[in-house]
């Protein structure tokens, strides 16, 4: 579908992965001294896309990465996780808790889905609550751009909905990982820079 096919009043600004524990230095990732200056940058560059697009009646969609707590409250950690990350610990990511929250800067959204894994669609209640809001256009952006912006992505593109990924709203943690993802992706989808969007939905 082209920028024509676009219906605002049936796009969501698709936000995957910024919360307090990947962004904020209190968080989970920020006390790890796991952080990148083009990830602390993101929630500036989305949020005139995200205040044009509920001013035209779009709508804000944050998908949230979920560590489900379990007997005690010891979070399910995948095993690749748990080597990739080894410092998550209880209480990192957990529902409804300040770390798993969006960051502040982009509240609020208008749907919130928990996620286990890299797709956001993974056994999550995504695609219900996309079809019921009647949304069929996606803008992607969040984190990282190789990992959960790329599975939920292509995972999109398999359900027909009309993707485009937003290439200044995503980022990951090296730059050439990050540009890497976005040429595979461009194969797949639309990618447009945050202010080709922004113009788009101003004057749609």
């Amino acid at each position: 579908m082209t920028d024509s096919d676009c219906d605002v009043a049936r796009t969501g600004l698709l936000i995957v992965d910024l919360q307090n524990d990947f962004l904020d230095p209190l968080g989970a990732y920020g006390r790890a001294g796991q952080t990148a200056a083009e990830i602390a940058a993101l929630p500036a560059r989305i949020k005139p896309v995200a205040d044009a697009l509920r001013a035209r009646g779009g709508w804000i969609v944050s998908t949230q990465f979920t560590l489900v707590p379990g007997k005690g409250g010891e979070p399910f950690i995948s095993p690749h996780l748990k080597t990739l990350r080894p410092f998550l610990a209880r209480g990192d990511f957990a529902p409804g808790a300040w770390g798993h929250r969006l960051v502040d800067a982009l509240q609020p959204a208008d749907l919130t889905v928990e996620k286990v894994a890299y797709s956001a669609f993974y056994m999550s209640r995504l695609e219900f609550a996309l079809q019921r809001a009647g949304i069929d256009t996606l803008l992607v952006c969040g984190i990282v751009t190789n990992g959960g912006v790329a599975s939920t992505v292509r995972d999109a593109h398999v359900r027909d909905f009309n993707v485009k990924v937003l290439s200044d709203g995503c980022a990951a943690f090296r730059t050439d990982v990050h540009d890497a993802a976005l040429a595979d992706l461009s194969s797949i989808v639309s990618v447009r820079s945050c202010a080709e969007v922004m113009q788009h939905i101003k004057s749609d």
